[in-house]
């Protein structure tokens, strides 16, 4: 009986998709990497809460939210996907792409997702930009609380995006389509 031969990323990840980790804590594949983290503190809860309740206020397209939702991205040449899970993932309301959507979903469709930056902020400054570019996600907002700044990040080619903008807490920054107005941040102050 021959037995099939498996690269290190094949049992990376055969091993990442059978973790059962306790509801307290959430599991991502980040550059090859098993990453675990804890539950947010309530600054982390309320900061995506003030964008959420923008974003179903103003958005000029109905949009669904997700805080939980696992996302496969491509890594290029590499045979493994990431798999990462945002603070927030946006789509399109009529889309419907959280039905019947298993544990991980491609990428396809999602409009802008959302991190905000804990106890490593450089996780969500690096590896996981380049995961959402990867993924061809067209819009990455980043709430980088150590820095107190908000960065929009959009135009995504080859693992990274070309288009940067950054304002610190409580300027407004410009969210494009399909999303099209400015997002207040002062009550992150």
């Amino acid at each position: 009986m021959a037995h099939e031969s498996l690269t290190h990323e094949e049992v990376l990840l055969e091993g990442f998709l059978l973790l059962d980790t306790p509801e307290c804590l959430r599991a991502e594949l980040i550059d090859g990497e098993i990453v675990v983290t804890g539950l947010p503190d309530g600054d982390h809860e309320h900061h995506i809460s003030v964008i959420i309740e923008q974003v179903i206020r103003k958005s000029a397209t109905e949009m669904d939210f997700s805080g939980n939702k696992g996302l496969r991205v491509p890594r290029g040449a590499r045979t493994v996907p990431d798999h990462v899970i945002p603070d927030g993932t946006l789509v399109p309301h009529d889309q419907r792409l959280f039905r019947g959507a298993g544990s991980w979903m491609d990428c396809e469709g999602v409009s802008m997702v959302v991190e905000v930056t804990s106890t490593k902020p450089d996780r969500d400054r690096e590896a996981k930009r380049h995961c959402y570019a990867n993924g061809n996600i067209p819009l990455y907002l980043l709430v980088d609380r150590e820095k107190s700044s908000v960065t929009l990040f959009s135009d995504p080619e080859n693992a990274d995006y070309r288009e940067v903008v950054t304002v610190p807490f409580g300027k407004s920054i410009h969210l494009p389509a399909p999303f099209s107005f400015p997002l207040e941040t002062a009550d992150f102050l």
